[in-house]
């Protein structure tokens, strides 16, 4: 059975929908998405040239310790989230109000490594009572992009290492706004460079990503087992952009 496709972009012709996109960005206590908290968080706006059009900026109490390891690569200790920060309720409030409404209004939003931020975001508007963003689309993720469109580069694929590979530039690295600018910026970058190849709307490279993503975490999945660094009964989670949604 033949499924119809939208026909590629002509060489160089980047997407009408990147002309205006969203840019989200979390720094939080932890790595674990179910248990840790935010702290920080920036959602903005760009346009097509990758000036900001709008930003908001956020400093959470998060109402747990911060761990100095946390603290070491974002800058927010846990006194400066007491003296400078704003109750979680409130935080988590505005910035899945922030998100749904780019959302709602068809502006596709870039998140680098996605399923991170919006999976914490997803766990702490439960934790708050807070109504969660429900299948949050179209999302842009450049990790999920960027490994799709040139699968054997070398090398990590950190926002810094594929902010660099795309002459992008990122100062302030892990602060929550220059992270999510510079993750915008990528994005397109990687449009520009491959535009002849992207879908022509951001609702389709959205859905593209979802198989994407559980391709790139099954094909992880068995070289951590080759290497002995996950037993084979294990698998990474390449559910996209809302962990286990």
């Amino acid at each position: 059975m033949h499924v119809w496709q939208s026909p590629p972009l002509s060489m160089f012709e980047s997407p009408a929908w990147l002309d205006v996109v969203g840019v989200f960005d979390l720094e939080t206590t932890g790595i674990d998405v179910t248990a840790d908290r935010i702290v920080t968080a920036h959602v903005g706006m760009l346009d097509a040239t990758g000036a900001v059009m709008s930003a908001r900026d956020w400093i959470a109490d998060p109402g747990v310790e911060i761990p100095d390891a946390a603290a070491a690569i974002h800058g927010i200790t846990t006194a400066d989230a007491r003296t400078r920060g704003r109750p979680a309720l409130a935080v988590v409030t505005e910035v899945v109000a922030a998100l749904r409404g780019l959302l709602e209004a068809g502006i596709p939003v870039v998140a680098y490594n996605a399923a991170f931020d919006f999976s914490l975001l997803a766990h702490e508007a439960a934790r708050h009572g807070v109504p969660p963003l429900t299948a949050p689309s179209p999302v842009i993720d450049p990790l999920v992009v960027d490994k799709a469109y040139d699968r054997y580069r070398r090398g990590k694929r950190t926002l810094g290492v594929v902010a660099a590979h795309y002459d992008v530039r990122l100062d302030d690295a892990h602060e929550a706004a220059a992270d999510a600018v510079a993750a915008g910026r990528v994005a397109q970058a990687i449009a520009a460079r491959y535009a002849a190849w992207l879908p022509a709307t951001a609702e389709e490279l959205h859905t593209r990503q979802i198989g994407w993503a559980r391709a790139q975490a099954a094909s992880l999945t068995e070289y951590f087992v080759r290497i002995g660094r996950i037993d084979a009964d294990d698998s990474i989670d390449g559910t996209w952009p809302v962990r286990g949604a």
